[in-house]
């Protein structure tokens, strides 16, 4: 069995320090140690926050991640600092979620990922991007094409 040190982990189990501002070097993984077997891992965030661009004002959502592994793995502390860090970041909420998949794709290289931002109201009108990602050349590319399609 693993540990946190041979892992290459630095974040789990010690004091927590939180980023001010966007930090995607936070951002830990580790070994698979299913990569025989296809299955779904799934976040739910409901405590997100960033800054619209324009106004500075805060926006609040629940972002979800589901993915499936291929080799490495997101650590959940890292990730939960990561989205921390978009606290004070001014992005639309495209912006976030497709910068979140694309920072998890870059740690992980998931075989399959998808990431849904369900953005409360401002002004009346609420906004839930969606962006998913299938490794090209695979089934998972075609499981991609269909969850977007059918999204």
């Amino acid at each position: 069995m693993g540990t946190r040190e041979n892992e290459g982990l630095q974040l789990l189990g010690k004091k927590t320090t939180y980023p001010t501002d966007y930090s995607p070097e936070v951002l830990e993984s580790f070994e698979n140690k299913h990569q025989e077997n296809d299955y779904w891992v799934e976040f739910k965030c409901p405590e997100f926050t960033s800054l619209c661009p324009i106004t500075g004002q805060p926006d609040f959502a629940e972002i979800r991640i589901k993915y499936i592994p291929d080799v490495r793995m997101v650590e959940s502390k890292s990730l939960k600092l990561y989205l921390f860090s978009y606290r004070n970041h001014g992005d639309f909420h495209e912006d976030c979620v497709n910068k979140i998949m694309k920072d998890l794709i870059k740690l992980m290289d998931p075989k399959y990922i998808e990431v849904t931002g369900i953005f409360t109201p401002r002004g009346g009108i609420a906004i839930y991007p969606y962006a998913n990602y299938g490794r090209p050349g695979t089934k998972y590319e075609q499981i991609a094409e269909h969850r977007f399609l059918n999204h």
